[in-house]
């Protein structure tokens, strides 16, 4: 062969060459969807699939990401807790997402976890949960118990006077270990008899509430101011309510604060019977900010609905969204041990006027606010934090953790260390996940 063909073969391959890479740069970052759009929790979910979609729509009119376009990769886990993990692999593996968004109960983000640990992916978990877990794979953008369980019951306590507690929740590993972690805060910390602490929980989707609530009327009447600390996921929320109107108790006899009941899970039942019940959160849809405005026209423009609301899991997503892409463009690439690496310190808008940080435990900071329940469904905020409060990974009410901190910067890159003996245990999510599962 003549040198002049061996230089046109070469410049041939050169061209072929950078027309691949040229493509390959080109690709979609792939942005996985994981969150029930059927089943129990698609009255909670759905919504949280709607808000990470139009995230990505507002990504791309503003250019998109490294000059590339996000593509939404949609599953559906169907409120089935084992489903969660087959379509986590899916998204992965198969379709190989970038990040995912997803997950509302714990039992599902357990299901994920070894999942994600085994394929390194990255998950963003947009609700409040019950912490004792730490994992280098999710980032935790939801409540912790410091950032909404123990503040909710101090604000009983210290500002409506409460002395009795009926701990109402579903059964699953969120409200038993919530509740285990605020029985031990109750007595410890306050000095509430064991008598004073009524505990019930009711499978997903439960609907006869009569006899429960009958138990909380009669449970409150013994003498002592008495509230319900509501842990009751999905769907069940509505017949809830419904039999406490049935039954007569309104705020002024056993207020309710729930931990899991919105703006959305309130659109679906006649609130005026409610007003005056509670809820903790660390945003509501009255927050009154530009941002806050901004975000709500924003959705009502997305969902074509005037009457479309937000709630908080949805700020969850808009902050862990907007902190994964800062993390994007710091890294300068989608790839998931740069963005672990570049995430921790990131700082953003949150949507009630101050910003909000990825801390070293992949938790991050969040105002508390305590929410009343008015007739047309929103809420009046009637006390909240005087600034943010940083998300706590392990308990410092539970024996087994309250020596325990999780950091996952080099070289620690640990997320139970323990700081009496200086040594890491090891995996904090694949182990408590099988256990969470077996309950």
């Amino acid at each position: 062969m003549n040198l002049k063909k061996q230089a046109l073969l070469g410049l041939s391959a050169l061209a072929l060459s950078v027309s691949f890479h040229a493509s390959a740069n080109d690709d979609p970052i792939k942005v996985g969807i994981l969150h029930s759009l059927s089943g129990t929790m698609a009255i909670s979910e759905s919504t949280l699939k709607d808000t990470v979609e139009m995230l990505i729509q507002q990504q791309n009119e503003a250019g998109g990401l490294l000059g590339r376009q996000l593509e939404a990769v949609v599953v559906d886990p169907a409120s089935n807790w084992p489903l969660f993990a087959e379509r986590a692999r899916e998204l992965l593996a198969q379709y190989e997402v970038d990040v995912v968004f997803g997950n509302w109960t714990s039992v599902s983000r357990k299901a994920v976890l070894p999942v994600f640990e085994e394929l390194n992916g990255l998950l963003f978990y947009p609700v409040q949960y019950e912490g004792e877990e730490s994992s280098a794979n999710v980032f935790y953008t939801g409540a912790a118990p410091n950032q909404q369980a123990i503040p909710a019951v101090e604000y009983l306590i210290n500002e409506v006077g409460i002395e009795r507690f009926a701990l109402v929740g579903t059964d699953y590993v969120y409200p038993r270990t919530t509740n285990r972690i605020l029985e031990a805060f109750l007595k410890d910390e306050h000095g509430v008899a064991g008598d004073d602490i009524m505990v019930n929980y009711t499978p997903f989707g439960h609907s006869d509430w009569q006899n429960i609530v009958s138990e909380i009327r009669r449970f409150g009447e013994e003498g002592k101011s008495t509230a319900v600390i509501s842990t009751i996921n999905g769907d069940a929320n509505v017949p809830f309510y419904r039999e406490l109107a049935n039954q007569g108790i309104d705020a002024a006899d056993i207020p309710v604060i729930a931990f899991s009941v919105g703006e959305q899970e309130l659109s679906g039942i006649d609130t005026a019977p409610l007003v005056g019940h509670l809820a903790a959160w660390n945003y509501f849809m009255s927050v009154d900010t530009d941002d806050n405005y901004d975000f709500i026209d924003a959705w009502i423009e997305h969902t074509g609905n005037e009457e479309a609301v937000t709630n908080d899991p949805m700020e969850a997503h808009y902050i862990g969204f907007n902190m994964w892409a800062e993390a994007v463009r710091k890294a300068g690439t989608t790839d998931v041990g740069a963005v672990k690496d570049a995430i921790i310190g990131v700082s953003v808008p949150n949507l009630s006027g101050g910003y909000a940080a990825m801390m070293p435990n992949h938790h991050i900071t969040k105002p508390v606010l305590i929410g009343e329940v008015q007739d047309n469904g929103q809420f009046d905020i009637v006390w909240q934090t005087p600034s943010t409060v940083a998300g706590d990974a392990w308990s410092d009410y539970l024996p087994g953790s309250r020596d325990l901190i999780a950091d996952w910067r080099k070289p620690m890159e640990c997320g139970n260390f323990n700081v009496v003996n200086g040594s890491c245990g090891g995996s904090t999510a694949t182990e408590e996940a099988e256990a969470a599962l077996a309950e």
